[in-house]
Parts: structure tokens; C-alpha cells; sequence
């Protein structure tokens, strides 16, 4: 019998990829996304492969539970969200409204549904701050530095309410850095995408601060068989999902520098309010419960990436 999901935010970068992937394993799949960030050319490889049907909604509509409940789907897929952490630190209001408000609305449209679970995209580095033991495991107390970080946390609590009173499975997944083709540089913000187009383009790229803080860069396909695996293994748990390798933001660049053949040094200016200086996730569990693992190496991921942008 063919699966169904639902994927909120399925044109952005790391939804897209994750119905691509939901394509190639025979799901049928709704895609509801605003477009506010995500794009239709994402999707046109899927939507010629496989059955892929599109809701151009913001996760706030009142509509989302009939257009749920019309396609009943087993999984929904929540990805959409606001995810600029210095957004979030000059817009709180709105950084809540669609992180706390359109998740709660999510869930109501699961619900309505008769969905069997929802995996929803956390944050495996803003929703532990920066006074957290690195690598950071999820025993870890979490203590957000941004508006964004503490509105994937205050989620967590809703979703165990959902289950407790209405029986609906869930699985948080917390990535790590992701990065990969179709990164928006001027969207999400991905560092990865900004060096890559920066320096294709002959220019330098800005480093905010002194390139000394570091992240845990995951390739996105990787993250995507993550979402996928938590439809089914593991229930009500929180999964890091990172390589475990902690990258300086100098040791970024000066590789994808090395992959292109770019030989400028970069610019700098003053970090960025609400960046944490370093993070790294222990995915010990998700190895464990989901059979997991971060598959592609950083110099592998960067390369194909890079030829993505090059193209």
C-alpha cells in the first residue's frame, strides 16, 4: 500500500530534498509551503518522478487541518519554520509566531488528520546555547541564546502534550549545521552556500567575528534519511543529528577555497547577535535507535556542493 506524508516547508532546501527522497522510496506526498522562502524549482524533479501534489499555505492557516484531513496522510513532516537566529533576535514576535503558533497548528492539522506521527526540525545547535558540554548530547540542559533556539524548545512541550492526550507519536530531530545543494545564500543563510557563491563569483566572502567559532557541517541528503528513519524507529525522542567533527569557520573556508582555487583572503566584520561560539553534537542515540550516521564526508559534501553551485 503507498505511504503518505506531509511535508510543511517541502520547497525549501532541506524539505525538498527530504521529498525527493520520499519519492524514490514510493511515497505519495503533500507538500504545504507558503513560498514565503522555499521555491517551486525545487520541487520539479520530484513532481515528474513521483506523486507530489502542492498547497501553496502558510503553516498558520486555518485551512491546514482540511487540506490534512482531505489527504490523511500516516506522517507529516514538519519543516517549516523561521530560521535566521538574527532575525529572530530583532523579531521575536514574529520568530514565535511562526515557530510556536504555526507548530501548534501543525499538530492540531496532524491530529485532525488521524496522522500516526509527526517528526518535526529542531535545532541541534541554537536550542542548547552556549554554556553547554561539547560534544553536546541530548541529556544536556538546554539554555538558548536566541528567540529562535527557545521557540524550538518551548515546542517540545506541545508535542508531548499531543501524545499524552491524543496518543500522536512524535520524534524531534536536532540537526547539526546543514548544508548542500540548493541552500539559499540569501534565504537560510547557510555559510557553506554564502563561501560558495561568493568565491564562484570572484568575491570575498565576510566572516563574522574571527572565524575562530565553530559548527558541526552535515550534508543534507543525510539529515534528510534521518527525518525518514524517525517516520518509523524510535517514538517521542529527541535525536541529534550531526557528523560529530567540529570545523572552524577559518578551516571552512581556507577548504572550499582549496576546492575552487580561490585565493583571497576574507573580509571580517562583528559577529552576529545570538551566534554561539562553538557547537558540536554527540549522534550517539540516533546511531543507536535509528541506524543512523552521518554517511558523507565534509570534503565529499563541500565538493559536490560546490560543483551544485558551479554549474
Amino acid at each position: 500500500m503507498t505511504r503518505r506524508a506531509m511535508v510543511t516547508g517541502g520547497a525549501g532546501f532541506i524539505g525538498s530534498t527530504l521529498v525527493d527522497l520520499l519519492v524514490d522510496r514510493d511515497w505519495e506526498v503533500l507538500v504545504v509551503d507558503s513560498l514565503r522562502t522555499g521555491s517551486m524549482d525545487n520541487l520539479g524533479a520530484a513532481r515528474r518522478r513521483g506523486r507530489v501534489s502542492i498547497h501553496v499555505m502558510d503553516v498558520r492557516a486555518g485551512e491546514l487541518a482540511e487540506a490534512a484531513a482531505r489527504f490523511e496522510p500516516e506522517v507529516v513532516f514538519h519543516l517549516a519554520a523561521q530560521t535566521k537566529v538574527p532575525h529572530s533576535v530583532d523579531h521575536p514576535i514574529d520568530d514565535a509566531d511562526i515557530n510556536v503558533l504555526g507548530t501548534l497548528n501543525v499538530l492540531a492539522a496532524a491530529r485532525a488528520a488521524c496522522a500516526r506521527r509527526v517528526v518535526f526540525a529542531s535545532s541541534g545547535g541554537a536550542i542548547y546555547g552556549r554554556r553547554v558540554r561539547l560534544p553536546a548530547t541530548e541529556r544536556a540542559a538546554r539554555h538558548p541564546d536566541s528567540p529562535y533556539g527557545i521557540s524550538k524548545k518551548i515546542v517540545e512541550d506541545y508535542f508531548r502534550w499531543y501524545s499524552d492526550e491524543h496518543g500522536l507519536e512524535y520524534n524531534l530531530i536536532g540537526p547539526a549545521n546543514v548544508y548542500g545543494p540548493r541552500q539559499n545564500p540569501g534565504l537560510e543563510g547557510g555559510v557553506v552556500a554564502i563561501f560558495a557563491v561568493a568565491m564562484l563569483e570572484g568575491r570575498r566572502p565576510t566572516i563574522f567575528g574571527d572565524g575562530s567559532q565553530t559548527r558541526d557541517y552535515v550534508f543534507v541528503e543525510d539529515v534528510c534519511d534521518a527525518f525518514l528513519r524517525a517516520a518509523d524507529a524510535g517514538e517521542n525522542s529527541y535525536f541529534n543529528v550531526g557528523s560529530g567533527r567540529e570545523t572552524s569557520v577559518i578551516e571552512l573556508y581556507e577548504a572550499m577555497a582549496s576546492v575552487i582555487g580561490f585565493d583571497r583572503r576574507p573580509e571580517f566584520a562583528e559577529p552576529r547577535p545570538g551566534d554561539i561560539p562553538r557547537s558540536v553534537l554527540d549522534a550517539a542515540r540516533a546511531r543507536s535507535v535509528l541506524g543512523w550516521e552521518a554517511w558523507t564526508a565534509l570534503e565529499d559534501g563541500l565538493a559536490a556542493t560546490i560543483s551544485w553551485y558551479g554549474r
